[in-house]
C-alpha cells in the first residue's frame, strides 16, 4: 500500500471520529495497521509526516494527548491556509 493511501486512511479515520472521540496516536496507528495490514512503523511515519505538514495535529486535554484534524481557525493562525 502506498504511503499516500495510508495517509488518506488516517485522515478518514480522524474525520469519522471528529466530535465523537479523541484518538491517541497509538489508537490511530493500531487501527490503520489492523485495517490495512501495513506494519505499525510505516503507519507511524505516515502520521508523523501529516503532523509535520499541519494536515493533522496533536491536542492536549486533561493530561492526555490525542491526534485530530486542525480547525480552519488554527490553520489560518499558523499560515497554513
Amino acid at each position: 500500500m502506498e504511503k499516500e493511501e495510508i495517509k488518506q486512511k488516517i485522515y478518514e479515520l480522524l474525520e469519522k471520529s471528529k466530535g465523537k472521540k479523541k484518538l491517541k496516536e497509538k489508537d490511530v496507528i493500531k487501527a490503520i495497521s489492523e485495517e490495512t495490514g501495513v506494519d505499525k512503523d510505516t503507519v507511524k511515519k505516515a502520521l508523523r509526516e501529516m503532523i509535520d505538514v499541519g494536515k493533522v495535529m496533536y491536542s492536549y486535554s486533561g493530561g492526555a494527548s490525542s491526534v485530530e484534524i486542525p480547525s480552519e481557525e488554527y490553520l489560518k493562525e499558523k499560515g497554513l491556509l
